[in-house]
């Protein structure tokens, strides 16, 4: 069946004049929702780790046709949730052709629609609205105007329309009205300037907007949605205790809640199958990548209220990636394998997501950022090697072995070297890793053995990557009580 083109096509089909009059956008969020639920299909699909816990609250508040805000620290897939409200929009919408706020063909709002269903009738020209359509988004800066959110008097359409300036149909329509029957967001909302945010008091709580100037009403149909960071409330600004009021509901977000679910989260959104070079990405450098930003998260170096974006360990992982392709390019190798090594090589895509608290100040970015590494290279180590006998590697190098292993250096000349180290070679069983496998592969476990022992300060390495054999603790001098001196040496006078 052809889709309908005029309001007379539109009256002949399958949509019922009646729905399309009474039926809102919250209405038809909360009919498809209710679908999707019956389906048993996800409901936000790509978002991992809110299954338990936000997913649940933004339902009840779609049930319950609130607009609500998404509140959470940065990089906790806020605005993806907001713009995943499509998918629960009907496939298409009619409209009017030609009008700016997707007047219902039914019931228009404008005066420019009115009009023309007078002069026109069922031969109303009729356009459609995909999902996609139905959604705009604002992001909140504090030079946002009235005008841009609502609307303003246009002196040109006046001119050129030869209209009157009182007359409705000079009026711009900003955002919002342009918005009508579909989804508004906006993002970063306490950077709103606060004279502004009253302006959508009218909209959340009467469902309409005034214009600038006009004595007009536009009982618009739209359905509000909001984000923020919590320490924005004090950094740049804040949401105004009226509008807090009018926001239905207010859903907290937050950071995945296991390393796995934020591997899931990394290896969906990282940029790690590259055109060219086969890829083996072993498991133990994404748990490392993953770790850093969990680690972060827990130092006291690091400003908690700013937060480390799940966007870190994304970065981080592709710039990992990055440097193993550049290093199997330039020693013609015929498969890509990060190594830890690759780790400290993508400090610079850690560096700019980490806010430092004073001590971390005074430390530097890459110090910290280092110990970082460090820390979730001996945890991830542990979780392969918490129970093995890995004294034979370190007696070799007590015994005054070492070994460098540059980060561009070749899997074979690498590899020729890491024979020498007894033991090694066996020990990289537990990570599923044989003769049989790549030295690619080889090189990579073994090195991330290295480093695991590193980390747990059982051997040495330099800033060159030269491992060595580890510091010896220090003998403490003897404890030396003050019986063990006569009076005169301890200062002490004595009187008889």
């Amino acid at each position: 069946m052809n889709t309908p083109q005029t309001l007379g096509e539109l009256r002949r089909s399958t949509f019922s004049e009646s729905r399309l009059k009474t039926r809102r956008v919250k209405d038809e969020l909360r009919e498809n929702l209710i679908a999707r639920l019956r389906d048993g299909g996800s409901i936000f699909p790509g978002i991992v780790g809110y299954d338990d816990t936000v997913v649940p609250q933004i339902v009840n508040a779609m049930l319950s046709r609130h607009n609500y805000i998404l509140l959470g620290l940065r990089g906790q897939a806020k605005s993806r949730i907001l713009r995943g409200l499509t998918a629960l929009l009907d496939v298409q919408m009619p409209y009017v052709a030609g009008c700016e706020i997707r007047d219902n063909p039914y019931e228009p709002l404008c005066r420019r629609c009115k009009l023309e269903l007078a002069r026109l009738g069922d031969e109303l020209p009729i356009a459609w609205l995909t999902q996609d359509e139905r959604y705009v988004e604002k992001l909140a800066t504090p030079d946002v105007t009235i005008a841009d959110l609502i609307g303003d008097i246009d002196p040109i359409k006046a001119a050129r329309g030869g209209h009157d300036m009182g007359s409705e149909l000079t009026v711009h329509y900003g955002l919002l009205p342009r918005a009508n029957r579909g989804v508004f967001a906006i993002n970063e909302l306490p950077d709103l300037a606060g004279k502004i945010q009253v302006g959508l008091f009218n909209i959340m709580q009467e469902g309409d907007v005034q214009i600038k100037g006009y004595p007009v009403r536009l009982p618009l149909d739209v359905a509000l949605v909001f984000s923020a960071n919590p320490e924005d409330y004090t950094a740049r600004g804040k949401i105004i205790t009226p509008l807090k009021d009018r926001i239905g509901s207010e859903i907290r977000t937050h950071y995945p809640a296991t390393v796995e679910e934020g591997a899931e989260i990394t290896a969906q959104e990282a940029w790690v199958r590259r055109d060219g070079l086969a890829m083996h990405l072993p498991e133990y450098v994404s748990d490392v990548v993953e770790r850093i930003a969990f680690a972060a998260r827990e130092d006291k170096r690091i400003d908690k209220r700013s937060g480390v974006s799940q966007r870190l360990p994304i970065s981080c992982m592709e710039n990992v990636v990055s440097n193993a392709e550049r290093r199997a390019i330039r020693n013609d190798e015929k498969t890509v394998v990060p190594r830890i090594a690759d780790i400290y090589a993508a400090i610079p895509a850690i560096t700019g997501k980490l806010e430092l608290e004073y001590e971390g100040e005074l430390k530097g970015a890459d110090v910290v950022v280092r110990e970082l590494i460090r820390t979730a290279v001996a945890k991830t180590f542990d979780r392969y090697f918490a129970d093995a006998d890995l004294q034979q590697i370190v007696q070799w190098f007590d015994l005054g072995g070492e070994i460098q292993m540059a980060e561009s250096a070749s899997a074979m000349e690498a590899l020729a070297g890491l024979k020498s180290i007894q033991g090694l070679l066996e020990k990289v069983k537990q990570l599923a890793v044989t003769a049989k496998d790549s030295a690619e592969t080889q090189v990579s476990a073994a090195e991330f053995v290295l480093e695991g022992l590193h980390a747990h300060k059982r051997i040495g390495r330099s800033e060159e990557r030269v491992f060595t054999a580890g510091e010896k603790p220090r003998k403490q001098d003897p404890v030396v009580s003050r019986e063990d001196f006569p009076e005169r040496q301890r200062g002490r006078r004595s009187f008889n």
